[in-house]
């Protein structure tokens, strides 16, 4: 029998459909199926916790996001768009607005010095298809003095350090190790969402969307509204065979094998990056291949530092750090040297007694070895060296450890030049495994598939979306035949 003789006996109500990973877009995939009428849904997880790279846990008053954290925008934002009048989210506003920008010498920048100067780099950022190729890197620095030759004079030195500061800055929207990294043609077909760029969700946090997609209670922790009993936690994948013409074979590290019609894989490009060579039998189409060693899953990392009343004064927002060339020199040589990647610290909203750092690249990855008791020593260490008032000892301290971590590898993707040199994408990535007669076998979602919202949980989402949507549109398709 063919396998399209075969397909023709299954149905929307028979079909054996597995989601590899029960983050956002596996969420948003399997419960977009439940709804178009599939019943034989199951994901596997392999963490011990549903969410992936959202994950929402108490500390202080309330929670904090480990990783997601903030809704991107309005317009054409399908998470702003499914809560929007639900009043779960909040508007930031202005509240975390001009933080102070002090040296390694403990100056604090004048206000209007660091807006002149947050103004030529922001001035400096490529703006349309002529300025497409290259380096992010390169374009913001050249560009950026450019701007500053048209500006009131600013001291070259300070102009240098706060460029510094701002594009360690920027790479957190990339997780990238440095901007010069970062494809031009990448930072403009990423697709902005209009409207509020920071919308927060007060003090419930992002898994208020995870649960708000499978329909659960969002008073009782445990429930999983309509994915109750579809979902398998810590249970995580050796091998994914498609090779067959009936059907996939999942081989588990638990020893469990599974069957299955269609396969939706959800897991992050780190763990693709790692583990495809084995994962896949037979080996994935090199196409696939050259987008996976392509695309790039960089680490950032949050530091939560929790006080017993808030340390800064009422008039600071947070702080971002810059380094006199001299003490950056002497840091390198120290065993501190991971400081360098820290771009700064803010309050925590709906958190009086919290602040959040940030730390970026190959420094976050290091970090993640550290014990937290040097991590806080350092971050101790970073605040004396910095703040002309005192830092009291923190009661607690909780960080991400995302690149360490197997199950993901990273934090959030970006296009590099390699990409483009590679002439791949997130086209590549999504693009389904299907047998001779076109019936999706192996799908992927994920926020690294996305061609215009990678890196954002809104992408994520319409992915999980998209993949279920082609299902669906296989068995109506064939139906209708």
């Amino acid at each position: 029998m063919s396998s399209r003789s075969k397909s023709v006996l299954k149905t929307k109500q028979t079909a054996r459909i597995v989601i590899i990973g029960a983050g956002v877009s596996g969420i948003a995939a399997a419960t977009r199926l439940l709804e178009q009428g599939f019943k034989n849904v199951k994901l596997l997880e392999a963490e011990n916790r549903i969410g992936g790279r959202i994950n929402t846990v108490s500390f202080g008053d309330s929670v904090i996001d480990k990783g997601a954290q903030w809704c991107h925008g309005e317009n054409g934002n399908v998470v702003y768009q499914r809560v929007r009048d639900l009043n779960l989210l909040d508007r930031t506003g202005d509240a975390l607005k001009d933080p102070i920008y002090v040296r390694s010498n403990k100056e604090i920048l004048p206000g209007e010095i660091a807006n002149v100067l947050g103004a030529a780099a922001e001035a400096a950022l490529p703006t349309g298809p002529d300025e497409s190729n290259g380096s992010l890197g390169d374009h913001l620095t050249d560009n950026y003095w450019k701007g500053l030759a048209r500006a009131p004079p600013v001291d070259q030195t300070i102009a240098k350090e706060m460029l510094e500061t701002l594009k360690r800055s920027r790479c957190s929207f990339t997780a990238s190790d440095h901007l010069f990294e970062v494809s031009r043609r990448a930072h403009l077909e990423i697709a902005n969402c209009d409207g509020e760029f920071l919308l927060n969700w007060r003090d419930k946090g992002y898994r208020s969307f995870l649960k708000l997609l499978m329909n659960a209670n969002a008073n009782e922790p445990e429930d999983l509204g309509i994915l109750n009993g579809h979902i398998q936690l810590s249970k995580r994948l050796s091998e994914i065979n498609w090779a067959g013409a009936e059907e996939l074979l999942l081989r588990c590290w638990d020893g469990e094998v599974l069957t299955a019609d269609h396969v939706i894989c959800t897991v992050s490009l780190g763990v693709l990056k790692e583990q495809h060579e084995k994962l896949f039998v037979p080996a994935l189409p090199a196409a696939k291949v050259r987008a996976i060693k392509g695309l790039k899953l960089g680490t950032i990392n949050k530091l939560f530092v929790e006080y017993s009343a808030q340390p800064l004064p009422k008039a600071y927002s947070g702080f971002n750090f810059l380094w006199l060339e001299e003490d950056l020199l002497e840091l390198r040589g120290t065993e501190r040297f991971w400081l360098e990647g820290v771009s700064g610290f803010h309050r925590v909203l709906h958190q009086p007694r919290l602040l959040q750092g940030w730390i970026i690249g190959e420094h976050a990855r290091y970090m993640e070895t550290l014990t937290e008791e040097e991590v806080v020593d350092g971050l101790q260490w970073l605040f004396h060296k910095f703040l002309p008032f005192d830092m009291p000892q923190p009661l607690h301290f909780v960080r991400s450890q995302w690149s360490s971590n197997p199950n993901f590898r990273g934090s959030i993707s970006s296009r590099t030049n390699y990409t483009d040199e590679l002439r791949t994408g997130p086209w590549d990535l999504e693009t389904p495994l299907l047998d001779a007669d076109g019936m999706p076998l192996v799908q992927f979602a994920g926020e690294a598939s996305s061609k215009t919202h990678f890196s954002s949980v809104h992408g994520a989402t319409e992915t999980g979306w998209r993949e279920a949507d082609r299902l669906n549109d296989y068995y109506s398709r064939r139906n209708a035949a």
